[in-house]
Formats: C-alpha cells, structure tokens, sequence
C-alpha cells in the first residue's frame, strides 16, 4: 500500500500531529475515514506494522462500520502472522461488504498461511462468478498460483486459458500460458485457444509466438516456423521467437537456415553460451568444422567450466583428422569431469589413430569400466586389442563382453573375426554363422574391422547365403 502522492507533506505532518493527540488523548479532534487510512499507510510504507495496527484499531473504534478500514486491519495481520485474527475482521466485513475484491484475496492469503488450500480454493471458485472483466482476472491469476503452489498444474493451465477468454490481449497470461502448455503438454488445446485469439487479435505477436510453440511441442516444425515469421513481422526485434526458430530449424536439418535465426538473437540479446553452443552444432552437421569451434570456444570462454564444449572443439579436430589437437581439448575437458564416456572414448580413438595401441586400451578399459553394460567400450577395446593384434586378450575381452551385455551379436562378429586371424577357420565360420542369424545386419561391422575378410571365399560364401536366404523369405 503507497501513501496518496498528491497529499502533500505539510499536511500529513499535520494529520499525523491530529492523530498523536487523538492516540494520547489530548484532543477530541475529528478524524475522517480516508484521513485514517492515510495515516495507516503512511506507517505501514515505512513498516512500522505495530504503529500502523495500532492506528488501524483505533480507526475502527471511530469507524465500525467501515469494511475499508477492515480490510487494512486484516492486510496488517496477515503480514504479523495472525492468521486467525485477519480471518475474524474479514468475517465482519464480509457482512457488510461482500462484493469488494480484496475481501476474497485476503481471505484466500488466510487460508493459505493456515494451509487450508481447499477452503482457499472454494472461496475463489465461487467468488469468480461474482465479478467480470479486471476483477474477475484477477482473481483467476490468485486462483492459477494457488494450484500452481499445490502442484495442480493441469487447473493452472485452465485458470490461463479463462483469462485468455475473458482478456484475450491479458500479456501476462499469455507469457505464462507459453510455459504451462508446454509443462501439461496441451499443445492441440493451446493451438485453438490461440487461433481463436489471433482471429480477433491478429496482430498479437505473443498469440503468433504461442501459437508456434504449441506447434513445435507437437514437432509441427514447418508450422512452427510460418507462425514465428508472422510474431516477427508484427515484432521485428522479438528474440525468442529468433531463438525458437533456430531450434525448429535445427530439427529440420536445416542448419544454415538456423545459424541465420540464431545470428540474430546475438545481435538482439546478450549473448549466451547456449546460442554460441547451438550455432556452433550447426556448422559442425554442415562439416564447416572451422566455424564450428569458433562458437564452441565462444561459448567455452563463457563457461570454462563445461566439459563438453571442449569435448565438442576435439571433435571438430578429430574430424578433421587433427589428433594431437583434439587429444590438448580432451585433456582439458578430462580434468574438469574425468567420469565422461565421450571423452573418454575419443582419446581412446585419438591414440588409436596414432598407433598408441597400449594408452589407447588404457582409455577404453576406463569406459568399459564406467558403463560395463553398454557395447560401446567393450567395441571400442576390442577394436583396438584387434588392431594391435592383441589376439588372445581379444577373445578373452570378447568373452567378458558377452556375458556383461547379455550376448549382443556384435560380440559373435568380432569373435569371429579374431578367430580368422588366428587362422581358426572352422570355429569362425561358425561364430559367423551364429551371428549371422541373430543380426545379419550388423555383419558390416565386422567389415569396419577388416575389410580385406570378404576376400575370404568362405566368409562371402556363407554371407551371401544368408543373403540369399532373407530375399527368399521376404519373397514369399
């Protein structure tokens, strides 16, 4: 509550002056009811709660009758924490003004510092129907924020959606029904809100910037663009809807279409570490590795403290086939999280590359020991063991690896594989063949291996096969 600007100081010294001698009972002088409540806020705006209660009790005395004054009494107990006592003045005063707002919001603040939500929430459904347009509003934002302090968000988004239909221009509601249909989920319900809003407000960019958003939960990405273009021809300098559109591009594969969007939320906005990340991703999917790690360090510089950024620059390196560069960002990245399987892998793949085989097993070990149920390690220091014509320790890798990932095919191809370097025929061809019938598919890994082992006569016989076999099922 502020104090009356146009009351100027001489005469609130002087009301004050009245009002002294009145408390001390030095004078009889009258005071009016809109001087009192002057008098309260001006202590209350200097928190003086005790004088500012004191002066609403003596105001009463002079004023029973006068719900106004209640409610200020009642507004200045609820913030001393007496809760009962500002519910007793707001009985009184509901009887002789039931149809004054602040009656139902301080009654709903009551309830709730006492943590009776039903009785808050029954208060506010039934004082709804007592008001229209502003009042009415207001109350549903009380009405939205106490299922939003319950976790009753699906009845948060239906108090939006009400104002919305009551106020469709309400900017508040429509900034937090972007939020809350994305929280619920109700991505067709917002689209027809929104529609129905731009057919009588066509030029609410937020409606349009809504209306997207809905679009994009329900990965409509091309609607979504068409309704972030119409948000920016009403709003030309509207970032999020720049931001938003960069991701719906990013979703559509279409990169440089997205480094464009994303380009003018820096020129809009302060720049941040996710918008330089994002670019960044985009220009490492069109292999412009330069210009990726050109964001990516932009967004590290802002955030020394992300592993990933530099995972991401030792990518581009790695890419580009430069291994000693990516091995200094995977080192740095290494020391900031040392627990990250990517990295991990990639230094592995990196020292593999230089022939480093035994720091390369080092590496990979490490990521099988992170995640021993996961295929990726356990490929990657077979890979190596196969590499580095580690055979025998191959074959006993490959055994643990069967058995911790509950015996994926992968594992029968690259035992099979070992086995023929150890010129083991007989007992390849049937891993071969086992793997074969379990996942003809990823025989290419196999091939990834060691490409020269279709030359084996036998190894092509026996595929082509199987080949033979699955055009034949599919043929009938």
């Amino acid at each position: 509550m502020k104090t009356d600007p146009h009351f100027d100081k001489e005469n609130l010294q002087e009301l004050l002056r009245s009002y002294e001698n009145l408390r001390l009972g030095k004078s009889s002088a009258f005071i009016e009811e809109e001087a009192f409540e002057q008098i309260i806020d001006y202590f209350d705006d200097r928190e003086e709660m005790g004088k500012a209660l004191e002066a609403a009790t003596i105001a009463m005395e002079h004023f029973p009758f006068c719900a106004t004054l209640m409610f200020k009494k009642a507004d200045l107990l609820l913030a001393t924490r007496k809760y009962r006592q500002a519910l007793e003045i707001l009985e009184k005063a509901e009887l002789l003004d039931a149809n004054d707002i602040n009656l139902y919001i301080l009654k709903t603040d009551a309830y709730l510092a006492l943590d009776q939500q039903e009785k808050a929430v029954a208060l506010l459904e039934a004082a709804i129907g007592l008001f229209e347009g502003e009042e009415k509003v207001e109350l549903l934002f009380e009405l939205a924020d106490v299922y939003d302090d319950y976790e009753e968000f699906e009845k948060v988004f239906d108090c939006l959606k009400m104002i919305l239909e009551e106020d469709p221009t309400n900017e508040e509601a429509l900034y937090k029904i972007c939020f809350w249909t994305d929280f619920t989920g109700r991505n067709e319900e917002s689209i027809r809100l929104h529609m129905r809003i731009i057919d009588e407000q066509p030029y609410s960019e937020l409606a349009w910037f809504n209306l997207a958003t809905a679009y994009q939960g329900l990965k409509l990405y091309e609607k979504a663009i068409d309704a972030y273009e119409y948000a920016l021809v009403i709003d030309e300098k509207f970032d999020y809807a720049y931001r938003n559109m960069g991701d719906a591009y990013i979703r559509l594969r279409k990169y440089k279409e997205a480094i464009d969007a994303l380009e003018k939320v820096l020129e809009l906005s302060k720049p941040e570490e996710v918008i330089y990340e994002a670019i960044g991703h985009c220009y490492d999917r069109l292999k412009n590795y330069g210009q990726a790690r050109i964001h990516y360090r932009k967004a590290a510089h802002m955030n020394p403290e992300d592993s990933k950024l530099f995972y991401k620059i030792a990518c581009t390196y790695y890419n580009e086939g430069e291994y000693n560069s990516a091995i200094k960002q995977l080192d740095v990245s290494l020391r900031i999280q040392r627990n990250q399987q990517e990295a991990n892998l990639l230094m592995g793949e990196c020292k593999l590359q230089l022939g480093m085989y035994k720091e390369a097993l080092l590496y990979f070990s490490y990521v099988v020991k992170l995640r021993p149920k996961r295929a990726a390690g356990w490929e990657a220091l077979i890979r190596c063991l196969y590499e580095g014509e580690y055979y025998d320790e191959a074959r006993q890798q490959i055994s643990a690896a069967l058995e911790a990932t509950d015996g994926k095919p992968v594992f029968y191809y690259y035992l099979s594989a070992v086995l023929l370097a150890e010129r083991k025929p007989k007992e390849a061809l049937l891993c071969l063949e086992k793997a074969l019938v379990a996942a003809p598919r990823l025989f290419k890994k196999m091939l990834a291996l060691n490409p020269a082992l279709l030359q084996n006569s036998q190894v092509a016989e026996m595929v082509a096969r199987h080949k033979r076999k699955r055009s034949g099922k599919s043929g009938q």
